[in-house]
């Protein structure tokens, strides 16, 4: 909840720090792409880190690395020192508080309802917005963005050695007695990653997360700046960007049943069609920015956001199940990180260049269409249960 959610407070800092700097709209949300590109090409060092040393000092690790970045954001002037710690040092403890090591946890534990226990893990991601993003911009509002950044930096300092000493790590790292030695499904020796590199399920699920990021992050970085260009109050835009993240939160806890009792294409396919007429609505609010259809964006659009998360990652850890399973995932997961960087890096170079959010938005659509292919066309993939 902590890690995504306060990566995701970036969307209110990004007008306060256009309006103090005089930057561009490509320079602030090129910060925020280093922190999706860090975190995703770390995304398999932590897995393999997750496999070495256990629980503990990853998520230790996470939170002190995202508190020390936002402590010293506070302070800092340049747009380099931004693009290093909220950026890179953000975007590593991220990786670090991320679904790779909670994929490999709850691996541990559940087997038939995977599913439904990774759904409710990746539902705490919006939970993590709905509660931080809005409380970023009150804090923005009362304290300034260095009070913002200095407040939640302390908070988290704070937290990481409560978070190291206090949880039960020893029961969390041994699992099940059930599903303590997971079947392997790559021969003998199970997966490896060698193997899993050669295998079209890693490739279709890695084109899935990349171009499902891209999509959304030329939308979800700019999300609240397109709000308040269009015309809507700061805290309101915020508020929406909030309730999303919570419609999310519902939609995720839900995935793991709805794809079991309708099966995990259709629920995708779904999903891919009211993220499309979400971003549909947003064109429609660039033309007349009416509160209706703000109203009617942001269900639309919420419900649908993080339906395809789980999904993958139950899809990778039933699929790839063994001893180098967080390592594995860990590169599918690096795609998603990847295509966000990507999405949010194109995103505001097109706004520099067009002035708007019409042809970013062109763009996310192409690839939503393009993310939806491989559960129709990889094999494996539509016959896997």
């Amino acid at each position: 909840m902590f890690g995504r959610g306060l990566g995701d407070t970036y969307a209110v800092f990004l007008l306060p720090l256009e309006r103090d700097f005089g930057w561009s709209r490509s320079q602030t949300t090129g910060v925020y792409s280093v922190y999706l590109l860090v975190h995703g090409f770390t995304a398999p060092l932590v897995g393999l880190f997750f496999d070495r040393i256990g629980p503990r000092w990853v998520y230790g690790a996470g939170l002190a690395c995202i508190g020390g970045a936002f402590f010293f954001a506070s302070s800092i002037d340049s747009l380099w020192q931004f693009y290093v710690f909220v950026g890179a040092m953000v975007g590593l403890g991220v990786s670090l508080n991320g679904m790779v090591p909670a994929s490999a946890l709850l691996s541990r534990w559940f087997r038939e309802r995977l599913s439904t226990a990774i759904g409710i893990a990746y539902s705490s991601f919006g939970l993590g917005t709905l509660l931080l993003v809005p409380l970023a911009q009150h804090l923005i509002a009362e304290h300034t963005w260095r009070g913002a950044y200095r407040f939640l930096g302390g908070a988290l300092l704070i937290l990481a050695p409560l978070v190291m000493l206090l949880l039960p790590w020893r029961t969390f790292t041994a699992g099940s007695p059930a599903h303590r030695r997971p079947k392997a499904k790559a021969g003998a020796e199970g997966w490896t990653v060698r193997r899993a590199l050669r295998s079209p399920v890693y490739w279709g699920l890695t084109q899935v997360f990349f171009f499902t990021a891209a999509g959304m992050f030329c939308v979800l970085v700019q999300l609240v700046a397109f709000l308040i260009d269009a015309g809507f109050p700061a805290l309101t835009a915020a508020s929406a960007y909030g309730a999303i993240g919570m419609m999310s939160a519902m939609s995720v806890m839900g995935s793991g049943f709805t794809s079991d009792r309708f099966g995990y294409r259709q629920v995708v396919s779904a999903s891919f069609i009211g993220t499309a007429s979400g971003m549909a609505i947003l064109v429609a609010i660039a033309f007349s920015p009416a509160l209706w259809l703000l109203v009617l964006f942001v269900p639309v659009f919420g419900l649908c956001m993080g339906v395809r998360g789980p999904i993958v990652s139950s899809l990778a850890s039933r699929y790839f199940a063994g001893p180098h399973v967080a390592t594995i995932y860990g590169g599918i997961y690096a795609a998603n990180a990847i295509g966000a960087a990507f999405g949010s890096f194109v995103g505001g170079v097109l706004h520099d260049f067009t002035g708007g959010y019409k042809v970013g938005l062109g763009l996310a659509l192409v690839c939503i269409a393009i993310a939806t292919t491989p559960f129709w066309t990889v094999r494996e993939l539509r016959t896997f249960r």
